[in-house]
């Protein structure tokens, strides 16, 4: 294991070490010596994410979910392989405190989407070969400004794929802006892909009265995870 991934004292950083007691060189220190994350360690969960600087409370975009999900792409075009994923919004109510979905986690407004895949040598987003890149140009965003966000995403350690770190840049044409660090920690299970299909079927459902709810389609359960940080 690589000694920038360690404190001082030996020990592993936490998710708030992460957040609150180091500098950005630190943290791209933990970005350059991290392993990208593996699709089956990903898919079907949520994971609480929280922003580093202190102007996303300004923004009331300190805290956010991540979320992870399969199917056909949003965009034909792309690198493969790859999954997909989202953000979602949850309560501005403190660095430490649970990530609380709003309304709930079945209802949460589920946005800000991207393709994710591996490092694609010579692109334009190319900085972390050793990360998964979050692409939301992939994403269908339409003119939700999320569309310009490219996200590199790395396991912080290689036995714990609970814990992420994260990098944000804005693509503004071929130049990358440097848009802070975040840090995730997994959360809950969530089937998006299910979701949306009961989504789908209750509208449908507006269009022919007197068709019953198929059991299971109102709403889709969230697991915890089996530990946080």
């Amino acid at each position: 294991m690589s000694d920038t991934l360690l404190k001082p004292d030996g020990s592993r950083y936490s998710y708030l070490d992460l957040v609150r007691e180091v500098t950005d060189a630190t943290r791209d220190a933990v970005m350059r010596g991290g392993t990208a994350p593996t699709f089956e360690s990903l898919l079907g969960w949520e994971f609480g994410g929280t922003n580093t600087g202190g102007a996303s409370d300004l923004l009331g975009i300190r805290k956010f979910k991540k979320g992870f999900y399969g199917g056909a792409p949003r965009v034909p075009e792309g690198p493969q392989p790859f999954i997909q994923g989202y953000n979602v919004v949850v309560e501005q109510n403190g660095v430490g405190t649970p990530h609380v979905a709003t309304p709930d986690d079945a209802t949460a407004k589920r946005h800000g989407f991207y393709r994710v895949h591996a490092f694609v040598p010579g692109a334009p987003d190319a900085v972390y070969p050793n990360a998964l890149l979050l692409d939301y140009g992939l994403g269908r965003n339409g003119i939700e400004p999320s569309g310009l966000l490219r996200d590199y995403v790395v396991q912080v350690y290689a036995d714990d794929p609970d814990l992420l770190l994260g990098r944000a840049f804005f693509a503004l044409g071929p130049v990358r802006v440097h848009g802070g660090y975040f840090v995730l920690s997994r959360s809950n299970r969530f089937d998006y892909a299910s979701a949306e299909q009961a989504k789908q079927e209750q509208r449908g459902r507006q269009f022919r009265p007197g068709v019953a709810p198929s059991k299971g389609a109102a709403s889709v359960a969230a697991s915890p995870a089996p530990r946080s940080h």
